[in-house]
């Protein structure tokens, strides 16, 4: 069967952390003049203006910073999921990764509760990063 949600559009920007979720890693982009870790990639580093970057590989741990439980799908192949949780991450590096919350029951879920990443490879094209609470 053919997997029939959205899928990410990478650009010369975001295709080293696509590369890393091809390999099970989450790729962030780090400034080499302040170490600032940045997400999204951007050209300057919005801490010091620097353009000197490096990718670094983060730990796929984190903490729930924000979520929301939907009921409704919004696109019709999520109707399978309901319901699901996107949720808001806030990576023990630093940066905020918009993803989902998955392997538990929505109403268990708080905010600060640590989570890992988990990689949903149900699409031939990409392995995306979800992340479920750490037990």
């Amino acid at each position: 069967m053919a997997y029939e949600k959205p899928l990410p559009k990478p650009n010369a920007d975001t295709r080293p952390f696509w590369e890393g979720c091809q390999e099970n890693q989450l790729r962030f982009q780090k400034c080499r003049h302040c170490d600032h870790i940045r997400w999204p990639p951007s050209v300057i580093c919005p801490k010091c203006h620097s353009s000197d970057t490096e990718w670094i590989v983060a730990s796929g741990k984190g903490m729930i910073y924000s979520y929301v439980v939907y009921h409704v799908a919004f696109h019709p192949a999520f109707e399978n999921d309901l319901p699901y949780v996107t949720a808001v991450v806030k990576l023990a590096e630093g940066p905020y990764i918009l993803t989902n919350i998955v392997g538990c029951d929505p109403s268990k879920l708080k905010c600060d509760m640590p989570v890992e990443v988990v990689w949903d490879d149900s699409s031939q094209e990409f392995n995306l990063p979800k992340f479920k609470p750490v037990n």
